[in-house]
């Protein structure tokens, strides 16, 4: 059985449609509407091993809040939808990934308790046109809408482009480690990760 899930999100402020398949990965077509967001969810999904498309228009004339937040809804969702009844997969990843001068750690468990830990200090307060305070939003949507515990952390670093990539791709690398198969039984002594 192939885990994959489509994902379509229409308001006010955004309209985006999210295609993730996690047992397979090609090259997707990632249009956010932001450059830089592009760029960091490409990495995010080659480290992941998975195929990610993404197609949204916001509303970037405002700024870019809307459409970083609902994005992050929609992979959640895709993510939950994907995996099931969680069956057989490892369930937990780890990841320390350095970009040049900067070491990101990201620790996650698909557990079905939704819990963000974000100790990052971001230098600058953007690349090119991401708004670097939105990637604490982002991470906060994906781990709401997934039910995924997830600690993110910054060991150090220095340029704010290299912070984000690392960031990306370390989440990234420990999502592909939480969804490998491994076994047959849901991964927890309650018998259950849907409660």
């Amino acid at each position: 059985m192939v885990r994959e899930a489509l994902i379509n999100r229409k308001t006010k402020e955004t309209e985006i449609k999210l295609e993730l398949n996690l047992d397979e990965y090609s090259e997707g077509n990632i249009n956010t509407g932001i450059g830089f967001f592009n760029h960091i969810l490409t990495l995010f999904a080659f480290r992941a091993g998975i195929k990610l498309n993404v197609d949204c228009k916001g509303d970037l004339e405002i700024d870019g809040h809307h459409t970083v937040e609902d994005i992050g809804i929609c992979l959640g969702q895709a993510i939950k939808k994907a995996i099931g009844d969680k069956k057989g997969i490892n369930r937990y990843g780890s990841s320390r990934i350095p970009m040049d001068e900067s070491l990101a750690l990201v620790d996650l468990s698909i557990s079905n308790r939704s819990f963000l830990v974000f100790n990052v200090e971001m230098p600058s307060t953007r690349v090119g046109e991401f708004e670097t305070e939105l990637t604490e939003e982002f991470f906060i949507a994906v781990a709401h809408n997934s039910g995924i515990t997830m600690h993110i952390k910054l060991e150090y670093g220095k340029n704010t482009h290299h912070i984000n990539e690392a960031i990306f791709v370390a989440f990234g690398d420990a999502l592909k480690k939480a969804i490998r198969i491994t076994g047959n039984d849901i991964p927890s002594t309650k018998g259950t990760l849907s409660l």
